[in-house]
């Protein structure tokens, strides 16, 4: 019977069959215990050399992985920082965002900034934008309540599409009402770290601060962000104000779009409509708004937040290159001292090699015997490689304000160069060793 193996046929019960795939799973086990079994054995028996060879593993995983590790837990914090903005959002500025800022210095200096006049005209006329934002940012100067002081806090003056573009959250407290923006009422709403400033463990909802000498009143405290240290916008320092109020009481009767300052105007595209689509719409509104003659250039830019994600991208891809390359430097090193266990290996078991071929072990059970061992080795040099890096990335996450961690893939990519270096390193004496001669073995 094909797929068959017959062990016994002159016992009182019967014949027992065994399926021929199960019988070979069973020695492919066996394999894999004997090998472990050497390869402790080598570990054991030949410590300091044992060492020295798996370190060159060690630090080549330590190398690759700290640094794609650290890479990745930073692009990512810088990210988020970015994304906070909200990534399905145009944002008109004076210059394109990946531009190096000196090299056209002038050219975008001479440019109008976003003003409250395009945010007038997008609304009005866009029809592929779900709501669109103007906000206003500036030093909140010195913030007082009672005998208690704030300095470095800015405010932020904005219409009322930005609660929602934002998605902000409130601890306590409300938003602004609209006739509260509409009157320019004197209530702001602050960030976390204000609130801890100024008020201490107090609810500051219904209180008042000063600011610029006028007296405000809180009506909502926002929830704490975290300690990103990469936020574009660090709304736990904010002073949050209606775009009204700022013009009112922040620009000292100054016009609006010439104070001091910045300016973000944001356009929100409409779910089933693609950025570009809508980045073809705001040309042609504020090129008309602006007054911009058909063979003249936009004075304007539109950005996305893919476009500083893509940069940063770009700029870690060259570092975890960097650390490729240094960490596959001591991998060769150490792949060689793997492979010169293994040939040692190889001449200490001759004899114990021609016994096996000699009562009928295959070729390809004895080669890979001999592949599964290199493979443990390095499997145990690359273990000591993560256990490394995770130290490390805790104890960096545990000094400075960034989270690094080791993902899943990184230890899968870790492992699996372990595997391969195991195989590259083993293949050659494990082929010398499968191909031994019985007899001249059993002589060894």
């Amino acid at each position: 019977m094909k797929g068959f193996i017959y062990l016994l046929s002159l016992d009182d019960f019967g014949i027992f069959i065994i399926f021929q795939p199960y019988l070979e799973i069973m020695v492919l086990v066996k394999i894999i215990r004997e090998s472990l079994r050497m390869a402790a054995n080598q570990l054991w028996g030949n410590k300091l050399r044992s060492f020295l060879s798996l370190l060159g593993i060690s630090i080549g995983i330590f190398c690759i992985i700290a640094v794609l590790s650290a890479v990745d837990s930073l692009e990512k914090t810088i990210v988020d920082g970015f994304t906070e903005l909200g990534s399905d959002a145009i944002y008109i500025d004076k210059q394109p965002w990946t531009e190096d800022p000196g090299r056209n210095f002038w050219k975008y200096l001479k440019r109008p900034k976003p003003s409250l006049n395009d945010y007038q005209a997008i609304k009005k006329r866009s029809k592929l934008t779900k709501s669109v934002s103007f906000c206003y940012f500036s030093d909140a100067g010195t913030l007082r309540h009672q005998t208690n002081t704030l300095n470095g806090a800015f405010v932020m003056g904005s219409t009322p599409e930005y609660i929602d573009q934002q998605g902000l959250k409130l601890v306590s407290g409300r938003f602004f009402t609209l006739s509260e923006y509409n009157n320019a009422s004197n209530v702001l709403i602050i960030g976390n770290t204000i609130q801890k400033e100024l008020f201490g463990e107090q609810d500051a909802v219904g209180k008042n601060i000063k600011m610029l000498g006028k007296k405000w009143q809180i009506i909502g405290v926002l929830e704490a962000e975290g300690d990103n240290p990469f936020n574009f916008l660090n709304f736990d320092d904010i002073v949050w104000i209606g775009l009204n109020s700022a013009r009112k009481h922040f620009v000292l009767g100054q016009p609006f779009e010439n104070s001091p300052g910045g300016e973000l105007l944001v356009a929100q595209v409409k779910e089933g409509v693609t950025l570009d689509e809508l980045k073809d719409e705001l040309t042609g509104i504020l090129r008309a708004n602006r007054r911009i003659r058909p063979f003249e250039s936009e004075n304007f830019s539109l950005n996305q937040i893919s476009m500083l994600v893509d940069a940063v991208g770009g700029i870690f891809g060259k570092m975890n290159i960097a650390g490729l390359l240094i960490g596959l430097f001591a991998i060769f090193i150490g792949m060689i001292s793997v492979a010169n266990i293994m040939f040692v290996s190889v001449k200490e078991r001759t004899h114990q090699i021609g016994i096996k071929k000699a009562i009928g072990a295959r070729r390809s059970f004895i080669l890979m015997e001999f592949l599964i061992e290199a493979i443990c080795l390095c499997l145990i040099g690359g273990a000591m490689g993560l256990f490394f890096v995770f130290l490390l990335l805790k104890g960096v996450s545990a000094t400075l304000p960034i989270e690094l961690s080791i993902s899943m893939n990184n230890i899968l990519f870790g492992v699996g160069i372990s595997v391969v270096v195991g195989i590259i390193a083993g293949v050659i004496p494990a082929l010398i060793a499968s191909n031994l001669d019985p007899v001249v073995a059993m002589r060894g």
